[in-house]
């Protein structure tokens, strides 16, 4: 049946309803992508990871969640090494042991597919999704466009998505912003001075800079900003990119030394630090705006759910209709306003991904980031110069909440087994050439193709210091094709019982749901992993909701199986790994929790 339909089910996945970022991995000993990670791994001191009974393993979800101690203090140890190829090796086993949970169940690695109108010219975009409109030009008048849906957050310290990223990349910027080739560049700084260690960084920001009110930002604007988004009390889920900076106390070491002077200080060397001092979570916000409109702390998010509020990049948001538009106009106080080329921002907000692209047909819209599944074929089909498609790093996946009480009863051991199962019932080369269609690579890692090892080399790569458990497919399974044997004997493993058609017998049946949000493309890869489960049983029940709903529900744990994807923040693979520890804020899976 499914076969049958692809016609039905073909379209492609925007980078603007992504839940990562903005939304970016990483052994000695490796574990078999089928081994519990607890029990098969060895944490980064070179002790034997705890078994997840333990009393002081530092996981109170169950028996059959993983022990995820020993990954958080090996990512902590990723983060303070100053060895390269100890720190590439590290990473390795990190990886090693998040495939071994089976929890994350890559199927794609992303790229970017976007419209534009013919005659315009100049947007920058990046590997990470980013989307820059301030220089653009052949536009005339206001440019419309349309990214996503509501934007759930537009303080740049608390959001998350990569819909919210482009956001705040065109109406905040931080000491380093992204050029024209995609690598960072100085922004409201001039430069830096970087300590023989490695460790200082002496940033010397521009001079006369202004908030969007006209008030002076200074270097202790960054100070008050990077203390408040690492600030647990913040609740920014990107707070752990802040890890890297050494403490005093509880507090960051950043400091302003004088209005145009930044220093801080990090745990080790950082090759990605002009990246992170380019991302959303580093940008900075008005203290005074922050606090009159959070006076008792219970809402950092306040001050910018509504439009007026000040900022200081290319534009200030001048008007805002929730869930339907917004309007964006040029800030004349930015510090490269003299180059600004579009004066307005017109967005539409919304997830119909057939009125998005009925309005760009109109006229009404120059710029999309979703089209609907039935137009891909068509516009590849035509070469249609403005359907184009750009790189991206990053990898479309699912996730199984491992506190789940789908998996009580069971050992972490056949927990892992059972998620592994369900996982080789998917056919990732039908989703990603009838539903993906624009090239997207099938996905066996989760760190993805084409992300550096810092090293000088790619990290999805077998070489002379490590070799995928899949060393054939270069990862921890093989793609190409389900595996409905593999995944019948694995979930027989677990107690389940098959009759001779190899369907689950009505004594052990299997039922779960899966959390998506709505948009076109997402619930049509959902509806082809039903028809793939249900070939063996299982049922699948698909529960579709609005974007900033779903957003918060998958935070929350309230889920079984869900929707995800992540693209890189940076080039480097912790990115796609410091994520998942224990405390992060974009631990879906809830690992050790």
């Amino acid at each position: 049946m499914k076969k049958l339909t692809a016609m039905m089910l073909v379209g492609c996945m925007s980078a603007g309803l992504l839940a990562g970022c903005g939304g970016s991995g990483n052994g000695d000993s490796q574990a078999d992508s089928g081994d519990n990670a607890a029990d098969s791994s060895v944490a980064a001191d070179g002790t034997e990871a705890a078994d997840a009974g333990d009393e002081d393993a530092g996981d109170a979800s169950g028996s059959s969640a993983p022990n995820w101690k020993p990954y958080d203090e090996l990512i902590a140890n990723i983060k303070a090494s100053t060895d390269t190829v100890e720190r590439e090796k590290l990473m390795h086993q990190a990886e090693d042991m998040l495939m071994a949970t089976n929890a994350v169940v890559p199927l794609y690695y992303y790229n970017d597919p976007w419209m534009m109108k013919s005659g315009m010219d100049g947007m920058r975009t990046n590997l990470f999704g980013y989307k820059y409109f301030m220089y653009m030009s052949g536009v005339e008048g206001p440019l419309s466009l349309c990214l996503a849906s509501e934007p759930a957050k537009l303080d740049p310290a608390l959001n998350s998505s990569v819909d919210g990223a482009c956001l705040a990349a065109n109406s905040f910027v931080g000491l380093y912003t992204y050029g024209e080739d995609g690598t960072p560049v100085p922004a409201l700084a001039e430069g830096y001075d970087l300590s023989e260690d490695g460790l200082t960084y002496t940033f010397h920001l521009k001079s006369d800079l202004k908030w969007s009110d006209g008030s002076p930002l200074t270097a202790k604007d960054f100070e008050y900003s990077w203390k408040r988004a690492a600030n647990p009390d913040t609740a920014a889920d990107y707070g752990y990119l802040f890890d890297v900076f050494a403490k005093e106390g509880d507090e960051i070491v950043v400091s302003a030394t004088d209005d145009n002077t930044l220093t801080c200080t990090l745990i080790a060397p950082c090759a990605y630090f002009e990246d992170l001092a380019s991302f959303p979570v580093f940008m900075p916000v008005n203290q005074a705006a922050v606090e009159a409109a959070d006076a008792d702390g219970t809402n950092p998010g306040a001050w910018a759910s509504e439009a007026g509020f000040i900022s200081n990049g290319a534009y200030t948001l001048k008007e805002w209709k929730h869930d339907e538009s917004m309007v964006y106009v040029k800030n004349p106080n930015f510090y490269d306003a003299e180059n600004v080329t579009v004066d307005e921002l017109h967005f539409m907000l919304s997830a119909d991904d057939t009125a998005i692209y009925a309005a760009y047909q109109s006229g009404d819209l120059q710029f999309i980031d979703t089209i609907p599944n039935d137009e891909i074929a068509n516009l590849i089909a035509a070469n249609d110069p403005e359907f184009q498609v750009s790189p991206q790093l990053g990898t479309y996946y699912c996730a199984f909440n491992v506190n789940s009480s789908l998996f009580e009863g069971l050992t972490e051991q056949q927990a892992s087994d059972m998620r592994k199962a369900m996982s080789l019932l998917i056919d990732r080369p039908y989703i990603a050439e009838n539903i993906g269609q624009t090239g997207q690579e099938v996905a066996n890692t989760f760190v993805p193709a084409g992300m550096a090892d810092g090293n000088g080399g790619e990290f999805r790569a077998n070489d002379g210091d490590y070799t995928f458990p899949d060393e054939a497919n270069v990862g921890y399974f093989d793609a190409s094709a389900p595996n409905v044997e593999e995944a019948i004997s694995l979930l027989e493993s677990c107690g389940y019982v098959f009759d001779e058609g190899g369907m689950l017998s009505a004594e052990t049946p299997l039922a779960l749901t899966y959390l998506t949000n709505d948009s076109e493309g997402n619930v049509k890869i959902a509806e082809a992993i039903q028809q793939d489960f249900a070939a063996i049983g299982i049922e699948l029940t698909i529960e579709q909701q609005e974007w900033n709903v779903f957003l918060e529900e998958r935070k929350a744990g309230n889920f079984d199986f869900c929707r995800e994807g992540w693209i890189a923040d940076y080039n480097d693979p912790i990115n796609m790994l410091e994520m998942w520890t224990t405390d992060s804020g974009n631990n879906d899976c809830q690992f050790g929790r």
